[in-house]
């Protein structure tokens, strides 16, 4: 069976997931840094208040989902039809897959981020009845990108188990 056309859509997840683990190991050295630090520490990271959405959320995110979740994305759909002798249910879900995926990614870590930096400076401000004004709008923007990642997510569970499904019937 040739894989060689299948293969080269995995390309892309494997460079994502690249560039994810590095944004993440430069977001990890960054707030490490003394000042850094002390500025996390004194928006509430990691225990609470809007710096927990910076340090830990949006650094394990992008490490976790980012890096790991989207490389064993492309890992099993790499080896399944090569362990199973059978062609994936869908290559088209594949794309999906991935879009779904890097898109609320970017987004989710994205809004960790913003919201996290903004509610922050409006903490330090000592204007904390806005932060919590600003919340409300971190909440809606978070579940948004949070249902495209997940959308992701379900798109290659559906994938996954069609291809079994499909497999084991004889």
């Amino acid at each position: 069976m040739d894989y060689q056309n299948e293969e080269r859509r995995l390309l892309k997840f494997l460079v994502t997931s690249a560039a994810f683990f590095f944004i993440g190991t430069v977001h990890g050295v960054l707030q490490v840094i003394r000042p850094i630090r002390e500025y996390l520490d004194s928006i509430g990271s990691p225990y609470g208040g809007p710096g927990h959405m910076i340090d830990p959320l949006a650094h394990a995110h992008i490490n976790v989902i980012g890096g790991v979740v989207i490389l064993l994305m492309a890992v099993s759909y790499y080896l399944f039809p090569r362990i199973t002798g059978k062609r994936l249910w869908s290559y088209r879900l594949v794309e999906h897959t991935y879009w779904w995926t890097t898109l609320g990614m970017i987004g989710f870590y994205s809004t960790l981020l913003l919201f996290g930096f903004w509610e922050g400076e409006l903490l330090l401000a000592g204007a904390a009845e806005r932060a919590t004004e600003v919340h409300g709008y971190y909440s809606r923007t978070i579940a948004i990108v949070a249902t495209i990642m997940g959308m992701g997510f379900w798109v290659y569970f559906a994938n996954v188990f069609a291809t079994y499904n499909k497999v084991r019937k004889p």
